[in-house]
């Protein structure tokens, strides 16, 4: 038999009851997500920096 890593995420009732969509339930999670932080922090540090070119300077 085949074990299954399970994660629960806990959502508050007003986020739930707020949420229109399920991309603003999306947006939540990877708001609240401690390691989608730091890589969109990476990212705009990199921007800032002139590392990254958007894709109009291309």
């Amino acid at each position: 038999m085949m074990e299954r890593n399970i994660e629960i995420i806990t959502i508050p009732l007003s986020v739930w009851e707020s949420a229109e969509t399920k991309e603003d339930l999306e947006d939540w999670l990877l708001a609240h997500n401690p390691e989608f932080v730091k890589r969109m922090r990476k990212a705009q540090k990199e921007v800032e920096e002139g590392k990254i070119v958007s894709l109009d300077e291309l």
